[in-house]
């Protein structure tokens, strides 16, 4: 005999119907690519894995191609227009579960995309004693009272908590509220219009995985907060050229050949850092087909890529270099390397490692045909301590 199916655990919201404007981005920011996903389906995928059934998204009317694109593939999904407020969108949300009565509801934040399993389940089970629960964090930091940019007090931070998303609700009771709301200014969350209708909310342990992206510098803090990347690099010895090698040119009867200087280390170096903010090769910026760089100093590829990983938010926090080759001897160079290295790319010299290695006579580089390089870079998020 088939056993009846476990009934939902919950019903959930998503509000998505803003449009982001601060986040400083070219589409609302519930749609932006963010940790390889659009900001929105990261929760959705989350609710849905908790047990949420339905899901319903309030979307912007024009939004909805969009939305289908974002959340593609994923099941017991249904998008509802919102409307011109968030609670106006959440009361669609809500009209729109009528059909199902479910007993529990999660109501949330597209911007939030992190959703800790554990905050679902604390949250749900304070619904067990109370209409509503809300995920909430201390307040750490002294909170002042100013007026015309002067302090003019300050407020018991012990009685204070910051307010996050999955709220939960016993669901006929935040409908009721929503249907009967008729305050002026529109609420910034739905414990508010649970709390007018004279419903208690139960207050439960958030977490900060739960940040909310508003700003641009938000999407920039949510990258990792440290990226690696590698180089190699080969060029050919010849007769008649000069040996450029990690940024100082060295006396030797063959230099390397290139279309620039071929100063092979710092091209495997240019190369660990673009790599490390994703942003293709010493070729994808220095191309041998453009004459502009005919002989060019590799200093000025390096300078460059230290510059892209600045405006990518990171900075150098270590290069490590290897040179392979027989001859020359690298050794009497490699601290003079480390300080040209260390003045290119703006570090600390002990940031910089130059180590050289044989290939014992074996290969290209041990008959002397040539010289290779490979290296790796570690970079640090700008804000990160």
């Amino acid at each position: 005999m088939a056993q009846p199916e476990d009934p939902p655990r919950f019903a959930a919201i998503i509000v998505a119907a803003g449009t982001g404007t601060r986040a400083g981005q070219s589409i609302p920011k519930q749609y932006v690519r963010w940790r390889g996903k659009p900001v929105l389906r990261h929760s959705a995928e989350t609710l849905l894995a908790a047990g949420a059934q339905p899901l319903v998204v309030a979307i912007a009317p024009d939004a909805a191609d969009q939305a289908r694109e974002a959340l593609a593939g994923l099941d017991s999904i249904i998008l509802v227009d919102g409307g011109e407020t968030r609670r106006a969108s959440v009361a669609a949300g809500l009209e729109a579960l009528a059909g199902e009565q479910p007993e529990r509801v999660l109501i949330h934040d597209a911007a939030r995309p992190t959703l800790p399993h554990s905050v679902i389940d604390r949250v749900l089970a304070a619904l067990d004693n109370r209409p509503g629960a809300i995920p909430a964090l201390h307040v750490v930091d002294t909170i002042a009272r100013t007026k015309d940019g002067v302090m003019t007090g300050q407020e018991d931070r012990t009685a204070l908590a910051r307010v996050q998303t999955p709220q939960g609700f016993r669901y006929a009771d935040i409908l009721s509220a929503h249907r009967t709301w008729d305050t002026a200014t529109d609420p910034t969350d739905d414990a508010q219009v649970l709390r007018a209708a004279g419903g208690e909310v139960a207050i439960v342990e958030g977490s900060e995985k739960l940040a909310k992206l508003t700003f641009a510098e938000d999407f920039a803090m949510q990258a990792p907060p440290v990226r690696t990347g590698t180089g190699f690099d080969v060029h050919a010895l010849a007769e008649g050229e000069e040996l450029w090698l990690g940024g100082l040119k060295i006396d030797h009867d063959k230099g390397l050949a290139g279309h620039s200087d071929a100063d092979v280390a710092l091209h495997a170096l240019v190369d660990a850092i673009l790599g490390a903010i994703g942003n293709g090769d010493i070729g994808t910026h220095f191309p041998p087909s453009d004459e502009r760089w005919r002989g060019a100093s590799s200093a000025q590829f390096l300078q460059h890529a230290v510059s892209l990983a600045g405006e990518a938010g990171y900075r150098i926090g270590n290069l490590d270099l290897t040179i392979i080759c027989e001859a020359p001897r690298i050794g009497p160079h490699k601290d003079e390397m480390r300080e040209k290295i260390a003045d290119l790319a703006s570090v600390q010299v002990d940031a910089v490692s130059v180590k050289a290695t044989t290939t014992e006579r074996l290969g290209f580089t041990g008959r002397g045909e040539g010289i290779a390089a490979q290296a790796a870079a570690t970079l640090i998020r700008e804000d990160f301590e």
